[in-house]
């Protein structure tokens, strides 16, 4: 048999659940965890409405307000499901003692639903949830992302991937981690883990993906849980963390030219998203003067001062190197102290640049950008068999393929 037309009621009715599901996923999902205090109760609840919703509406018509139609429908589907586990265990439900006294805000306001995506975040990042697993939990909640899509971002096997996945969301309902946004100083303790795991899914290693549009698709949803946080929070590290991801996200584009890695220097600034950048530039200016900078905001800044160069024709070295300065104090990780010396060879020279990277030395072994660093700063100085040997074990650490083509053809560029 061949494929059924669809008729155009039921185009618009699937146009609509998608559309629904697309734009408020993450707010519905957030809004019934925080009602009933199960994750994984709250997600099959809300599965159920969006299959109701595509049997119905299409003779039912589309609501006038489908995310409010949904979030009935899930609400009353939860509360059919812990009315039946109370009476399997034979305790009388209290629904306002089971699952809140908040009233169904789409009952009384059918445009009314809260943003709870803040206290789904923060659940996803509690101390008693797996670091491990923070990053693909938040994908999957706020964003809707399925297991297998994180499982391969994650080069983690689908199944191994949903087990975690699983078991977070009942470490979650079992130590009754509580959907709220707490205190000034626990949301201060807490909120740079959520950061930071939403840095990391920004930051996987891209050859461990399989292939640029997982790359590129991972790094748009990384990006938009930030900008997420940012309009939840006003935070100025939330506000710097979504500014770097959308300078850094402008130049995607430009980093890969005939399967050939571009160095930032050499990309061509008219392959940048102006639109990301400039949106970019507007969070990183919401953020400054929250006092000193942190380091998403620094790194946000060095972002700024790269893509500065798509108006001026220019890199302003000096303040570069500057950013990295700070950036190395507030947050010294090998990663920062590698670029502080990159920064300072483009200033002062690449023998400057050596002396900073000498005493990293042991801690670099496996380090790739240090010997790629290590590399560049040798071949400048015009010690070429140094240089060979420090690019050729860079091009021994490197998975990703375009990245490994452009560090062999600057080792083949030595002779």
């Amino acid at each position: 048999m061949g494929p059924v037309d669809l008729s155009p009621p039921e185009d618009d009715a699937r146009a609509a659940v998608e559309a629904a599901v697309r734009a408020s996923y993450g707010r519905l999902l957030a809004l019934l965890a925080t009602w009933c205090g199960d994750l994984a109760l709250a997600e099959d609840a809300l599965a159920d409405a969006v299959e109701r919703a595509l049997r119905t509406w299409p003779e039912a018509g589309v609501p006038a307000n489908p995310e409010g139609w949904l979030h009935r429908v899930a609400r009353r589907r939860a509360l059919d499901v812990l009315r039946s586990s109370a009476r399997r265990t034979s305790r009388p439900l209290d629904d306002d003692a089971a699952v809140g006294s908040e009233a169904d805000p789409a009952e009384a306001d059918p445009d009314a639903l809260p943003d709870r995506r803040l206290e789904l975040l923060l659940v996803c990042a509690h101390p008693a949830i797996d670091p491990a697993v923070r990053a693909p939990l938040m994908l999957q909640t706020v964003l809707g992302l399925d297991a297998a899509r994180i499982a391969t971002a994650f080069a983690v096997p689908n199944a191994t991937m949903a087990q975690r996945l699983v078991r977070a969301k009942r470490r979650i309902r079992d130590a009754r981690i509580p959907f709220r946004v707490p205190g000034r100083d626990e949301l201060d303790r807490r909120l740079p883990a959520v950061l930071e795991a939403v840095y990391g899914a920004y930051t996987i290693e891209w050859a461990r993906t399989s292939g640029p549009t997982v790359r590129e698709s991972l790094a748009v949803e990384a990006r938009e849980l930030a900008l997420v946080l940012s309009g939840l929070l006003d935070d100025a590290e939330a506000l710097g963390l979504a500014a770097l991801l959308c300078l850094s996200s402008a130049r995607l584009g430009a980093r890969v030219t005939g399967g050939v890695h571009v160095p930032l220097d050499e990309q061509d600034t008219r392959r940048w998203d102006a639109g990301l950048v400039e949106q970019g530039e507007a969070l990183l200016r919401r953020a400054h003067g929250h006092g000193d900078p942190g380091r998403f905001q620094l790194e946000a800044a060095l972002q700024s001062a790269h893509c500065a160069r798509a108006r001026t024709g220019r890199t302003d070295r000096v303040a570069v190197l500057r950013l990295h300065r700070a950036l190395a104090r507030v947050a010294p990780t090998l990663g920062a102290e590698v670029a502080l010396a990159a920064a300072t060879a483009h200033v002062e020279g690449p023998r400057a640049g050596l002396d900073l990277l000498g005493p990293l030395a042991d801690r670099c072994r496996a380090f790739q950008p240090y010997w790629a660093t290590r590399g560049d700063l040798l071949a400048r100085a015009g010690e070429a068999a140094q240089a060979r040997t420090a690019w050729a074990r860079a091009v021994d650490l490197t998975t990703d393929p375009p990245s490994r083509r452009y560090l062999e053809g600057r080792l083949a560029s030595l002779g």
